[in-house]
């Protein structure tokens, strides 16, 4: 049986032009070789699997090749280089910091550093995960680092660059790799499967991709996983099946059918879902994100974006197309609302399938009860208009017959009770509190019944509890004005006598603010309680002035004056009051 060799060896980058998605670092690598603008330590510090390791072992290959092409291409074919591709080079030295954390570990790599190289110019010393070292590692390279010999570079490496020490990061030339996108991912992978004889659809590669992160050596492994269960043929399906990875067309599949308001088919999707075993939780946070590339596949701007192969590309264009940006914005504010919720939900099938609920309701003709129902009280109201006249048409026509007696009887009793008893009726203490609530908006109905009071100078009785509450219902129609509202909630009118109150202000500058918007408030007083015979008076409160011992002079008559014995102790004594 040959030895396998695992696609992220096999195809691991020989040269610069090889390297995947990091252009700008190895452009800049090579023109430092090219001008012979070596530095003696570099710092390599990125995600996972995007190059870091393989573009050091490239750098320190190609600066010690004996015949370099290009001036930045090493030519695989001097000694040094052929020394390298068959790892017995004595000029590259790699160090796993990770394993070889200690100061011991640190001190033997200085000790070789002193040793010079036997072919090429240069000794490359490259420390993995650089990060791991011990804060006495760090120290005892610090100087090594800062002025090593002139045939001795550094090449530190790492994939959390905040764990290393500034000391360390001001003697390096840090650089930056990125995340390989997943565009440049499929075009990899496509060139790695058209070697190896492999039919691959772009869509499966694309969750490939999705998969791996932006690294590499992940999708070069997931690529691995998936040759070894399908084989030659590698489809859509069976890479969604082995990688237990949502299929993408469950969302395009929601939003069709909250967009047809259909929730009965979209409860039924997220209970397919359910049943082959995936996170409800997981599905809101992916079905989340579908709704964004949507959102940014609308704009063509926006579209950049977008990260994804060209066939699903095309498709979230065209779901684009059918989803307005207001749609798409509160669909994507009802899901983040779920996903917050969700952790903390004791239902979290329920919390998920409400989310489900709202997002089939947007853009439905909203309202429609709700815009139908005020038509539907104006035919009420209009047939109480119409009964005012059935009821008031006799009483015009009792005047007509020949006797005039029982016209007085059936006229001023029916009419008379019925107006006194429901226009005292409406303000009432709990409708007042919600009158004074509701003044504002129902500007014209307040000033109505400002009328009719003003016609109907019925004077009835109120309680002090009752005029208590509709002074704090005061508060509701004067929320634009704090001062007020918190006057009117600190200090309230207390009864003195019948239609008579009495406000207690604790200073004068309350007092002065009060006496201001007391006309205001005691007319709406008048109307809430329908008596205009209140009124309120203000005044200031009394308090007891005690005086206060401030000198010790004063202390002590205070003290004598509540015990007389302490006078003759002092005399006796002698004693003096400091």
């Amino acid at each position: 049986m040959e030895n396998y060799i695992v696609s992220a060896r096999k195809y691991r980058p020989q040269t610069f032009e090889t390297v995947v998605g990091q252009q700008a670092l190895t452009q800049t690598l090579q023109n430092a070789i090219r001008q012979n603008h070596l530095a003696h330590a570099y710092l390599f510090c990125g995600p996972r699997g995007v190059g870091k390791t393989t573009c050091a072992r490239i750098f320190a290959k190609t600066i010690n090749c004996l015949n370099p092409q290009n001036g930045y291409d090493a030519c695989n074919e001097c000694e040094s280089c052929r020394a390298f591709n068959e790892q017995r080079s004595f000029n590259i030295h790699e160090l796993d910091a990770a394993s070889n954390n200690s100061v011991d570990d640190i001190r033997s790599l200085i000790d070789q550093v002193r040793i010079p190289p036997q072919i090429g110019k240069y000794s490359v010393y490259i420390i993995d995960e650089v990060h791991m070292l011990s804060a006495g590692a760090f120290n005892a390279l610090l100087k090594t680092l800062e002025e090593p010999p002139s045939y001795a570079i550094f090449i530190l490496a790492t994939t959390e660059k905040h764990k290393v020490l500034p000391t360390i990061l001001s003697r390096c030339q840090v650089y930056d790799f990125s995340r390989i996108t997943i565009q440049d991912t499929i075009t990899h992978l496509q060139k790695v499967a058209q070697q190896e004889g492999i039919a691959v659809s772009e869509e499966a590669l694309n969750v490939v991709a999705q998969k791996a992160d932006g690294g590499m050596r992940d999708a070069l492994s997931i690529f691995d996983q998936l040759v070894a269960f399908c084989g030659n043929e590698i489809t859509y399906e069976r890479t969604i099946e082995v990688l237990n990875v949502l299929d993408t067309d469950y969302y395009f599949q929601l939003v069709e059918h909250a967009l047809r308001h259909d929730v009965s088919r979209a409860l039924l999707l997220l209970n397919d879902v359910l049943i082959h075993g995936f996170d409800a939780g997981h599905f809101v946070t992916g079905f989340a994100q579908h709704l964004r590339d949507v959102l940014v596949s609308k704009d063509p701007q926006t579209a950049v974006l977008l990260e994804t192969s060209d066939a699903f590309r095309k498709r979230y264009v065209a779901q684009a197309q059918l989803c307005s940006p207001i749609w798409l914005f509160q669909a994507l504010d009802i899901m983040n609302t779920c996903d917050i919720n969700y952790r903390t939900a004791r239902n979290k099938r329920l919390t998920v399938e409400l989310a489900i609920v709202k997002l089939c309701q947007l853009g439905v003709p909203q309202q429609v009860p709700v815009q139908q129902a005020p038509p539907q009280k104006a035919p009420v109201q209009q047939a109480a208009a119409q009964q005012v006249p059935v009821q008031q048409a006799p009483i015009q026509q009792v005047p007509a017959q020949p006797q005039p007696t029982p016209q007085p009887q059936s006229a001023p009793t029916p009419p008379t009770p019925q107006a006194s008893s429901s226009t005292p009726g409406i303000p009432k203490i709990p409708s007042a509190g919600l009158g004074l609530g509701f003044k504002k908006p129902a500007s014209a109905e307040s000033q109505a019944t400002a009328e009719t009071v003003a016609q109907t100078p019925q004077n009835r009785p109120f309680t002090a509890d009752q005029l208590r509450d509709a002074w704090i219902g005061l508060s509701r129609t004067h929320a634009e004005e704090p001062r007020l509202v918190q006057l009117i909630e600190d200090y309230s009118p207390k009864m003195v006598a019948e239609n008579q109150a009495e406000i207690q202000m604790p200073n004068p500058w309350q007092l002065a603010q009060m006496q201001k918007a007391l006309p205001q408030l005691l007319k709406q007083l008048h109307q809430t309680l329908g008596n205009n015979l209140l009124q309120i008076r203000l005044s200031l409160a009394e308090y007891d002035e005690e005086q206060m011992a401030f000198t010790a002079e004063e202390k002590y008559k205070l003290m004598v004056e509540q015990n007389p014995a302490l006078q003759v102790l002092k005399d006796k004594l002698e004693l003096q009051i400091d």
